[in-house]
């Protein structure tokens, strides 16, 4: 096989990926798994959640609050391409709330700013938001302590 050849039959096998993907999932779900935002790990965070869901995959999300409110968020997954883009609109869109406006977020509000997921995957925006709702318990307790 030629260089040539061999870089067709990659673009080739790539463009069926792509079209199963979009027929699958919605624009927003590839667009956050494929460039997630806030993946990796958090430096110093003041709290942190991780919970290994039904389906083997590890969620970990991590916040830095001050006063009451979260500056900063980044979660790590090893799960597959709906997991990772929950992961990544929720930090996104919990940074600059209140920990009390972040522990309202549902699955389902997860859901439908990622215009929603197949049935198969429906558990990884509960898996996000859990971990998420376990960092502000974290949260909560080392407060009450202190």
């Amino acid at each position: 096989m030629t260089d040539k050849s061999f870089e067709k039959t990659v673009k080739e096998l790539q463009n069926k990926i792509d079209e199963s993907e979009e027929a699958e999932f919605s624009s927003k779900v590839i667009q956050e798994y494929r460039n997630p935002t806030h993946f990796g790990l958090l430096k110093n965070p003041t709290t942190q959640g991780m919970i290994k869901g039904p389906c083997g995959d590890t969620m970990k999300i991590m916040l830095h609050i001050e006063n009451q409110s979260i500056t900063d968020a980044s979660f790590w997954t090893d799960g597959c391409g709906p997991t990772i883009a929950c992961g990544s609109l929720l930090a996104k869109t919990i940074i600059g709330k209140s920990i009390d406006e972040a522990k309202k977020i549902s699955p389902e509000q997860l859901l439908r700013l990622l215009g929603g997921l197949p049935k198969d995957h429906v558990h990884c925006s509960k898996l996000t938001v859990n971990t998420l709702h376990q960092a502000i318990s974290q949260y909560k307790k080392m407060v009450k302590r202190l």
